[in-house]
């Protein structure tokens, strides 16, 4: 009987964990190869032997998904399966159409099938969309476990854009970790705020690898999820953020919408800056569509270190790069901050943008009046630095979770913009956790 031939279209993260999980070591299947797409310059790579396992003596190619329908054709694909995040239904459909105009069988896995099981307690923290406030979410989280006496390791949803081997399990207790790891600016917003509250944080790209070592050392898993995908491990307790900035998109977004009617904890988030017909559109959604969830209303409070320095001036805001772009905010907590701290003007970068810089505006022209904090490489990097250096303005404020500064030189005078989850409604993350784990 002949093996089914797949396909499996993906971002470098939700695709090798489907891969890994499903389909590798599995002789009813061959993936004739991966598609790249969001991330830039993650396509022309392959998915190494080391990691694939028998019978990929080779590996498997990772090719844009623009070839997806050349593919399907020249390969005889039987089945395309759709493996990334933070997209809208109609995208998702998108690929299907193109797949199954071109004679493949198109397909959704489960993310309850694709869970690996921990011999720990697991809390996972995901969103609807990049940029609701996960990340603040989970450090209350991880903070709240940890004055429980609990061991706390988190282990981040996959990043991997550089060396796949030497990525497969990746762990990270200290800033010289993410030095030798070589990670870019997305990264390191991600594990560098665990690392500052003396945590440790696992990633990488063999999930069931990553569990096994993060169990050795941990009371209760942490899984600090990325974009708006759904968990890779079973969880004990599934916390989703949703963003009223973003009202409706809990129900219009790919797997967030899954996140949504999956969670047991919804937390609304931003509610200090939220229109209150907004709020009210997320209420309803979960009074309809997942009223078992425990709700609760959460401030995101802004901590500036020089906020004097913000008023009367023209200010470049710079923002989470994933956010801005594929997450589709107009604004974050940099626009809110000078705009509360009294901006004279918030100025453009796009006159001044350099290199890749100048593509990501080109690919996301939906970009507000700020600068996107691209760092996938060091050319983007150096990019984002030349660019900051040519952008006329008085003050650069800064919105990022780690200190830019320490990555790229900065010769402007700056503000740093920190914010932090403010739960104004009970019962509250404490109360909750406790009542779970005690």
């Amino acid at each position: 009987m002949s093996k089914k031939k797949i396909i499996i279209c993906g971002a470098a993260g939700r695709d090798f964990h489907n891969f890994n999980v499903i389909y590798r070591n599995n002789p009813d299947y061959e993936v004739v190869a991966f598609t790249a797409t969001q991330i830039p310059d993650i396509d022309g790579r392959v998915y190494p032997a080391e990691l694939a396992g028998a019978p990929y003596t080779k590996g498997i190619p990772i090719v844009n998904e623009s070839e997806l329908a050349t593919l399907i054709k020249k390969n005889q694909i039987d089945e395309v399966v759709f493996s990334y995040s933070d997209v809208t239904h109609q995208h998702a459909m998108h690929i299907g159409s193109i797949a199954m105009a071109a004679g493949a069988t198109y397909t959704f896995l489960s993310p309850t099938k694709t869970m690996v099981k921990s011999t720990k307690p697991v809390v996972s923290i995901c969103a609807v969309r990049t940029g609701c406030g996960k990340s603040q979410t989970t450090r209350i989280v991880s903070d709240v476990l940890s004055n429980m006496g609990k061991k706390v390791v988190a282990i981040r949803h996959p990043m991997p854009y550089g060396n796949l081997v030497a990525q497969k399990v990746q762990r990270f207790a200290s800033k010289a970790d993410l030095d030798k790891h070589q990670c870019t600016i997305e990264e390191m917003e991600e594990y560098e705020p665990h690392i500052d509250r003396g945590r440790v944080i696992y990633a990488g790209v063999d999930y069931e690898a990553i569990l096994r070592e993060a169990e050795k050392e941990a009371d209760i898993i942490l899984w600090d999820g990325g974009n708006n995908d759904t968990p890779f491990y079973k969880s004990d307790l599934e916390i989703v953020v949703v963003d009223p900035h973003r009202p409706g998109h809990e129900l219009m977004y790919h797997p967030g919408e899954t996140n949504f009617l999956r969670a047991g904890v919804l937390v609304i988030n931003k509610m200090d800056s939220a229109d209150p017909h907004n709020v009210g559109i997320i209420e309803n959604n979960i009074r309809k569509f997942n009223p078992s969830a425990t709700v609760i209303k959460a401030n995101s409070r802004l901590d500036l270190d020089k906020p004097d320095a913000i008023k009367g001036k023209k200010v470049l805001v710079i923002e989470d790069g994933p956010t801005l772009t594929h997450g589709e905010m107009k604004i974050g907590a940099g626009v809110v901050a000078a705009q509360k701290f009294g901006a004279a003007k918030l100025v453009d970068p796009r006159p001044w943008t350099v290199g890749t810089i100048t593509k990501t505006f080109e690919k996301y022209p939906m970009i507000g009046t700020l600068l996107p904090a691209m760092g996938y490489g060091k050319q983007q990097m150096h990019d984002l630095e030349e660019t900051i250096a040519r952008v006329e303005c008085d003050v650069v404020v800064v919105a990022t979770p780690i200190d830019l500064t320490r990555i790229i030189k900065i010769k402007k005078p700056m503000v740093r913009v920190q914010y932090e989850l403010e739960e104004i409604t009970t019962p509250d993350l404490k109360e909750i956790l406790t009542k779970k784990f005690r």
